[in-house]
Parts: structure tokens; C-alpha cells; sequence
């Protein structure tokens, strides 16, 4: 279980590590996501798919928020990570954070300090374990960074997908 752990997490930073470290990041964020400076609610669509299919689809109002997981603890997820946004912003991953506790299911992920960001491990007991991870994307496209650091907006489509590789 440790060294299965130990993988995942390996795998998970060289995933997050590639992404930040492509100069193409910045960039996409800017082409693809509106300017906006504001921590305001927005309502988006959430879904969740699961290796068996659907864990969960609806609809939850979001904003930029601290986020607690069992295994990595309190930190904030609302765009300033990593100094991706200069100010709070609804972001993916408070959105599934939000949704969890509204719809009463759980999520879990470890929390990784050179990244400022949150990898998403487990949704609805649900494991990427060592051979798959959750995919973040919104409006169909993978999010380019973290799912703290990417700026989300009203009627997004934002979806976490377990993905194997």
C-alpha cells in the first residue's frame, strides 16, 4: 500500500511538474480563459467520471475557497496559487470541492507545496492508485495547470475524469 502510495504520488508530481514547467502554460491560461479579477459566485457544471462510468453530475455555485483534504490538509484554491491569478477566482477544484459537500460525497488528494496545488487522488472512494489519475478539464479541455490555479467562469462545464495511462 505505502509503495503503491509512493508511486502514485511520484507519478502525480512529474504530471504536475511537466505541466508547470511547459512555457506554453501561461500562455494557454491567458488565450483561453475571460480576465476577470473577482472572487463573485458563479455556477458551473460539475461531472465526474468514474472508471465504471458517471459518479456524479450537477450543477453547484462556486468561488475561490481554502480546501481541506484528509491528506493534505487546509490550503487556499482560489487562483492565487502559484501566483497564477493576481486575485481570488472560482477555480476547479474548489467547484468539486463544493459539490462534495453539497451533494454529500467525499474527495481526497495530497497537497504539494512546490506546486501550490492540490492533486486530485480520490472521488467517491474512487482511486487513481498507480496506474490512472483524475483529469481535470473544463469546457473539454484539460486544464493546463493546477485545478487551484486555473480561473473558472459562470456556465463552465468542468470535469474530473479518471484517466489510466
Amino acid at each position: 500500500m505505502r509503495r503503491t502510495l509512493t508511486h502514485r504520488s511520484a507519478i502525480t508530481a512529474a504530471a504536475l511538474a511537466l505541466a508547470l514547467a511547459t512555457p506554453s502554460v501561461a500562455l494557454a491560461q491567458t488565450q483561453t480563459q475571460p480576465a476577470t479579477n473577482t472572487n463573485k459566485a458563479v455556477k458551473v457544471s460539475v461531472t465526474v467520471n468514474g472508471p465504471d462510468g458517471l459518479l456524479f453530475k450537477g450543477k453547484v455555485r462556486t468561488k475561490g475557497h481554502d480546501v481541506t483534504t484528509a491528506t493534505g490538509g487546509t490550503h487556499p484554491c482560489d487562483g492565487t496559487n502559484g501566483g497564477a491569478n493576481p486575485s481570488k477566482v472560482p477555480t476547479p477544484t474548489a467547484a468539486l470541492d463544493d459539490a462534495a459537500r453539497k451533494n454529500g460525497f467525499t474527495w481526497d488528494g495530497a497537497w504539494y507545496a512546490s506546486f501550490d496545488d492540490f492533486s486530485v487522488d480520490t472521488i467517491k472512494n474512487v482511486s487513481g492508485g498507480g496506474s490512472a489519475y483524475w483529469n481535470i478539464a473544463v469546457n473539454g479541455t484539460s486544464t493546463p495547470v493546477g485545478g487551484c490555479q486555473f480561473t473558472i467562469a459562470a456556465g463552465d462545464q468542468v470535469s474530473f475524469t479518471w484517466t489510466s495511462f
